[in-house]
């Protein structure tokens, strides 16, 4: 059966000055996407507010939660989940980890690891995968939480002090960007135990002199064909439960031209895979 993708232009998670340029990356991807097999979920237009939690935008991302969810029930087969921003994936991963035995991939420049209390920005960006493992604000920690050892790290580069304290604290498995390659990463994750995968792909995991759309570039990343031969011999290996591609961020939709090439590499090995 072939993937669904389904298109999230969420850009309230995000805490860049350049948050709203994910709705023209979400836009520019799905103009390349086969339109029989991909949905879009709608963005609120307002902000939202924090409601008191240290998390900005709050209001918006439990609503935009609440529909992906909703569309993800009503997918048959594998689902692709497009941002917007990394918060997209709270519902997408959320869903891949009703079934017990998978293990998320997490290729990032950033661990996304804060929780209110220790985030620098509030931007629940960079507190999803936290959250997902049980702890964040009430009103966004799933009910089925995903368990530190079914994590692995990939490309991540840069830490707040916070994360790297709970990263030694629970042992997470972290493959430095210079190690990353299908043959580390299918040992990640075969440590894990795990029987399937879920990848989660924030296009800033990739090397800032390869990828110009990104809010948030960091240097001495994965260059793009080593994530690509690394998504391709995942996928060999392993079923995929579901995969996230997020914070493609060009300064226009005529901006992403340069990029569109190695994002629709990358959809077409996880396309490949469904």
């Amino acid at each position: 059966m072939p993937a669904t993708f389904v298109v999230v232009p969420q850009w309230q998670g995000s805490g860049s000055s350049r948050a709203m340029r994910l709705v023209d990356g979400a836009e520019a991807i799905r103009g390349d996407l086969p339109s029989s097999s991909t949905t879009t979920v709608e963005i609120p237009l307002e902000a939202g507010d924090m409601q008191g939690t240290g998390v900005h935008r709050l209001s918006s991302l439990m609503l935009v939660r609440d529909r992906l969810a909703q569309a993800l029930r009503e997918v048959d087969g594998t689902a692709i989940t497009i941002g917007g921003d990394c918060g997209v994936e709270l519902a997408a991963i959320s869903h891949a980890i009703q079934s017990p035995d998978v293990a998320v991939v997490w290729f990032d420049a950033h661990p996304d690891l804060n929780t209110p209390e220790s985030s620098p920005s509030g931007a629940f960006t960079g507190m999803v995968l936290r959250t997902l493992m049980g702890e964040g604000v009430e009103q966004l920690v799933p009910a089925t939480t995903l368990h530190h050892s079914r994590v692995v790290l990939a490309g991540a580069r840069s830490f707040d002090p916070a994360e790297d304290a709970w990263i030694a604290e629970q042992g997470i498995r972290c493959i430095e960007a210079s190690d990353v390659s299908a043959e580390s990463l299918i040992a990640a994750v075969e440590a894990t135990g795990a029987a399937s995968i879920y990848l989660h792909i924030d296009l800033d995991v990739i090397d800032s002199s390869d990828f110009t759309g990104l809010g948030y570039p960091e240097p001495f990343g994965v260059s793009s064909a080593a994530l690509l031969d690394t998504i391709k011999g995942l996928v060999a290996k392993f079923p995929l439960a579901g995969a996230g591609v997020t914070e493609f961020a060009p300064a226009s939709i005529a901006d992403s031209a340069d990029d569109m090439p190695t994002i629709l590499r990358i959809i077409g090995a996880l396309s490949s895979a469904a």
